[in-house]
């Protein structure tokens, strides 16, 4: 068969493991769908495009049923360049105001102009187009599936003016904002006022991730349990309160907001991308572990393991460290005492809870609150002023290598530390801490795991040998020590 008829043949199954890495454009109504749509167009009505950059550059508009700027991130914007990956990465991190000038380009070491062409060549779309496609499909989601004000979500969605978001919205959408909420409420009531859906490619093993983000839930911040995951945040106004599950008949997460906060929604929803690893290829990945016979095993013990990153990359790099050497208890205490005493509390709810604190008040602190030894606070100090300098960003749009590079350098942190913050903060795929307890454990008693012919997703096959081995462990299978990484 030719890609065409593959195509079609996960048309027909609506077969959501090809979600987003392909559209189709329905050429009798003009339209173009998802593959997992319900309309059921014959063969010689239909044509298929790699990326909606392509089915709108031959005229076709987003369908309203299956809403194609809800899949999954299309592997088309990835690029094929390592220098327009950065720059995707660092759109989607939402750390730019929206502005791709020169000074924009300097920290990628290029002018604007060879970005704006490699972006052109690559992707379809400038940058400035390519950042406002991503603010108005966040956008439009808002729009159909929660019941906040049009004005809010405007502002949410990063646009300055209201009389600006209307005309790109129905520019975009051929639709006003309030008309295709109204042509929607009838058949897409939502049970909860402000939820609405992330997609993701199944499988997606949600309980193996749940339960490692719970061996390192973060006292005041999360709330952690088998089938459900709270965050709260301190906003100007208030609190605002995250609250995610699992909806696998969707192929989605379902994300309920309580105290909507305007002016941080955007960076929220992509650190809940980044932290649930929803952009993740499990096909591709199931694929790579068929070269090492045990860790495919693995993948079909589990399918749809992810490697979860971070909402606040800074926040994670801390508890990487204070996690160095000591138990997975030990340091949950040792984030506690950290939160308790250099933290910025509040009320909620009747209770006193705490902000994580910020990378300027731990670059100044002493930290002999904290109970841990004097190497490792001085190891949080020094990272908190680079960070509070701008000398070092976390973010995961920046070169993996050279991060580490920069992490080698600080007293106290050495190899484990950098490939765990590559894996969490940087998501970086083929990061592998391997001087980890149970992962050499692991790769001693199973040699058939040969890791390099996993590369580059070694970081996955990390988070699946914890998951296996791990078990055995807090079941005593195997004898526990601290004496490399914590027990993860």
């Amino acid at each position: 068969m030719n890609s065409d008829d593959v195509y079609f043949q996960a048309l027909l199954a609506r077969d959501p493991r090809f979600d987003g890495k392909f559209f189709v454009g329905v050429k009798t109504t003009g339209i173009y769908c998802r593959p997992i749509c319900p309309a059921k167009p014959q063969r010689k009505n239909v044509e298929f495009f790699e990326s909606a950059v392509l089915a709108e550059k031959s005229g076709y508009r987003p369908c309203l049923r299956c809403r194609p700027e809800a899949a999954p991130l299309s592997p088309a914007w990835n690029g094929t360049s390592a220098l327009v990956q950065r720059v995707v990465r660092t759109i989607l991190d939402g750390g730019i105001s929206g502005t791709f000038d020169d000074h924009f380009a300097s920290r990628f070491g290029v002018t604007s102009r060879h970005i704006r062409r490699l972006f052109t060549n690559e992707i379809g779309k400038t940058p400035k187009q390519f950042h406002q496609d991503q603010r108005l499909s966040l956008a439009k989601t808002m729009v159909i599936q929660t019941r906040l004000p049009i004005t809010e979500i405007a502002y949410a969605s990063g646009f300055q003016s209201l009389r600006r978001f209307h005309h790109a919205f129905q520019s975009r959408f051929l639709k006003p904002p309030t008309q295709l909420r109204k042509s929607t409420l009838a058949s897409d009531k939502q049970s909860e006022e402000n939820t609405f859906f992330l997609s993701y490619r199944p499988p997606f093993h949600f309980s193996s991730l749940l339960s490692y983000l719970k061996r390192h839930e973060l006292f005041s911040v999360e709330e952690i349990s088998s089938t459900k995951y709270v965050r709260y945040y301190k906003t100007q106004t208030g609190v605002c309160k995250i609250q995610i599950q699992n909806k696998p008949s969707k192929s989605a997460l379902s994300v309920t907001i309580h105290g909507f906060d305007k002016d941080n929604f955007y960076g929220i929803i992509q650190g809940i991308r980044r932290l649930f690893d929803l952009s993740a290829d499990p096909l591709l990945i199931s694929n790579i572990f068929e070269k090492s016979p045990f860790l495919h095993s693995l993948s079909e013990m589990y399918p749809g393991i992810r490697s979860p990153g971070s909402i606040d990359p800074f926040e994670t790099a801390i508890l990487v460290i204070l996690g160095q050497l000591v138990s997975s208890k030990q340091a949950n205490r040792l984030a506690s005492q950290l939160l308790i005493h250099y933290g910025e509390p509040y009320e909620f709810e009747g209770k006193t809870m705490f902000s994580f604190p910020s990378p300027q008040k731990l670059a100044s602190c002493d930290l002999l609150q904290l109970a841990t030894t004097q190497k490792r606070r001085d190891s949080i100090r020094c990272l908190s002023q680079m960070v509070e300098s701008n000398q070092m960003d976390l973010r995961s749009h920046q070169d993996p290598s050279l991060v580490k590079k920069q992490l080698l350098q600080i007293p106290g942190i050495g190899p484990w530390t950098a490939e765990y913050i590559g894996m969490r903060c940087l998501q970086d795929p083929d990061s592998f801490p391997k001087s980890d307890l149970i992962l050499q454990k692991a790769v001693r008693r199973e040699p058939s795991i040969q890791l390099d012919n996993v590369r580059p997703f070694r970081s996955y096959a990390a988070y699946l040998l914890w998951e296996f081995f791990g078990i055995q462990d807090r079941l005593n299978l195997i004898t526990p020590k601290t004496d490399k990484g914590t027990l993860s």
